[in-house]
């Protein structure tokens, strides 16, 4: 992919990045972003310096005006990210590069205090316990109900993208990228204790209405946004919103979804 002007965005707390980020400015003359709040620039793409929760928070902020980004991996996992080492010549790499598209879901959630959120999530949304006490959910796809109570610690709707994090780890599958497909998994299931989950196409659209929330108060989380004391969540895939991923040949999202299905630690 051809790119004419690149900015820079580094994890503020990460040594590392930053130090990546100084060199590779001073060596490609990007513009640096790490302490800009605009999201209104001339770039035509985004270089994150840091980890997964980087790359999710920049999707957030540039929501209403997307821009590709290329990630630098100086966290953890780095699910969304690229390798990088001094000798890397950004140049060609970037040339060489890929990208992946991604609609986010959209939640519209509504509280006890009749407060109306209108969210986005890239990973997943979750409605899960804000007490001690199990929730109880009623579910609907599609305007039908298909579990009248669901007690649980909660559950979750995840896109292809998200299906390797925490829906991976509450016991839901891994989807395959580009398949069309959303999950909704429970988390920790008490009644009925045979659910484990649904496979829906990405047309869905899921109703989670929170049942006794005065009792048993539930929260909304997309990504890392949340909605206290819910009463109701509608959750869809918002294809109005075309979020740009930018990986590395032979390291794109689809063969990150497929390795991690055989990685046994």
């Amino acid at each position: 992919m051809k790119y004419n002007q690149i900015g820079v965005i580094a994890a503020s707390s990460n040594q590392k990045a930053n130090k990546i980020k100084d060199d590779i400015i001073k060596k490609y003359k990007f513009i640096d972003l790490t302490n800009s709040s605009s999201t209104n620039n001339n770039c035509d793409l985004l270089i994150a310096i840091g980890g997964d929760g980087l790359m999710l928070h920049l999707f957030h902020k540039f929501q209403n005006n997307p821009i590709p980004i290329y990630g630098i991996n100086c966290g953890t996992v780095g699910f969304l990210m690229n390798s990088y080492n001094d000798n890397d010549d950004i140049m060609a790499k970037l040339s060489a590069s890929v990208e992946t598209k991604i609609n986010p879901l959209r939640l519209r959630a509504i509280d006890a205090n009749k407060n109306k959120h209108n969210l986005i999530a890239i990973n997943e949304v979750t409605i899960s316990r804000s007490s001690s006490q199990s929730v109880k959910l009623s579910i609907d796809v599609n305007s039908k109900n298909r579990i009248s109570s669901l007690s649980a610690d909660g559950v979750l709707v995840a896109t292809p993208a998200g299906s390797t994090a925490y829906n991976f780890s509450a016991g839901g599958p891994i989807i395959p990228f580009g398949s069309k497909i959303l999950t909704l998994t429970p988390i920790c299931p008490f009644r009925p204790r045979k659910w484990h989950g649904a496979l829906l196409p990405t047309k869905s659209k899921v109703r989670i209405k929170a049942l006794d929330y005065h009792k048993r108060p539930a929260i909304a989380t997309a990504d890392f946004s949340q909605v206290e004391n819910i009463v109701e969540a509608n959750i869809s895939q918002d294809k109005s919103v075309i979020f740009t991923i930018v990986f590395d040949p032979n390291h794109s999202l689809e063969e990150r979804i497929i390795k991690e299905q055989f990685i046994s630690y």
